[in-house]
């Protein structure tokens, strides 16, 4: 794992954490809704350890997805042949979706996750993406 963490580009250790300390507050910040929901309609919303669990789990979930992601891009750039470089990048996209879609299968399929917290942070990373590349872009052009 060591040896792993020492080959990572900075600009991939960067983007991680950032997508990480974004998807973060966006499961926190869902948490709050959970929370608000629940006490305005404590019957359709539930608030207990489930949410908690389903959060932590998408989560995780949403950060390797991203990390791993960022790994193949890493390798795939000192790829020559170009055929090569696209058939592993959609290797890796395919492998990854298949892992999202299992962790959103057991999210709804296992009792100790409440499934619409759990899914709710794949989409996180994305917006994380986006707004920081928001943010960047006025940042430049001023």
């Amino acid at each position: 794992m060591k040896k792993l963490l020492d080959k990572l580009q900075p600009a991939v250790r960067l983007e991680t954490t950032r997508v990480g300390t974004g998807t973060a507050v966006g499961v926190v910040c869902m948490w709050a809704v959970f929370g608000l929901l629940h006490l305005l309609v404590p019957d359709q919303v539930p608030f207990d350890y489930r949410v908690i669990l389903g959060g932590l789990g998408g989560g995780l979930v949403a950060v390797l997805n991203f990390f791993l992601m960022a790994l193949t891009v890493q390798k795939v750039v000192s790829i020559e042949d170009e055929s090569s470089a696209r058939n592993r990048m959609k290797a890796s996209y395919t492998q990854r979706m298949m892992m999202q879609g299992l962790w959103c299968i057991l999210a709804i399929v296992l009792p100790c996750f409440q499934f619409a917290a759990g899914m709710i942070p794949l989409l996180f990373p994305t917006a994380v993406i986006k707004i920081v590349g928001i943010f960047w872009q006025k940042k430049a052009n001023s």
